[in-house]
């Protein structure tokens, strides 16, 4: 018997995470992309040993972790090593995204992906569900986040797909431009909704 797997995407600040712990507050199996692609980066990876063979081990910390942002910084005007990375992680975290979904025993699990719509990733879903919000509160969310200028917020957002087209892709959408309560209600429907699906599978 296979688990049913929601999809779960938005945009910068449209309240991603907000909503999948919410959906963690009914037991629902969370796996998300985040964190698996920290995972496949630990120490004595796959991951790891190969980005240290291809830059050198001044690519780590003193304590033998990734240098996140020296990783950043190399590859940030350097697309071929952009390239190399992503074709180094991105079967990784797929693999590890595979194991977990078949570890879930919930009804249903979630499938969470920043990038899901731009990397077709909702081939490896059931259900896409998007997080939506307007331009406008993604701005505001993420300023007062991470502490940037708007116009850094703007240049993410041109690099995601457009809301048009996030929401095209979509078989439920949630908007999170409301308060926590009317947030906390449409999850606890579409939970309903999704286990009740969740039996077809």
């Amino acid at each position: 018997m296979m688990t049913m797997v929601i999809g779960l995407t938005g945009g910068i600040g449209s309240g991603k995470t907000t909503v999948a712990n919410l959906f963690g507050d009914y037991g629902i199996d969370i796996i998300d992309a985040d964190i698996i692609a920290r995972e496949v980066v630990e120490p004595s990876t796959v991951g790891l040993n190969a980005i240290v063979g291809k830059l050198g081990a001044d690519i780590l910390l003193t304590d033998g972790t990734l240098d996140r942002s020296k990783l950043r910084d190399a590859i940030f005007n350097e697309q071929q090593l952009k390239d190399w990375l992503n074709g180094l992680l991105h079967p990784l975290i797929r693999e590890k995204m595979l194991s977990n979904i078949s570890k879930a025993t919930s009804p249903y699990c979630l499938l969470v992906v920043p990038l899901m719509v731009e990397n077709n990733l909702q081939t490896m879903t059931h259900r896409l569900l998007v997080v939506d919000v307007d331009e406008s509160v993604q701005i505001d969310r993420t300023q007062a986040r991470d502490n940037v200028a708007p116009e850094h917020v703007k240049k993410i957002l041109m690099a995601q797909a457009s809301r048009q087209n996030r929401n095209a892709a979509a078989d439920d959408i949630i908007s999170n431009n409301g308060n926590s309560a009317e947030l906390k209600n449409k999850v606890a429907e579409l939970h309903q909704k999704y286990i009740k699906m969740s039996h077809l599978y």
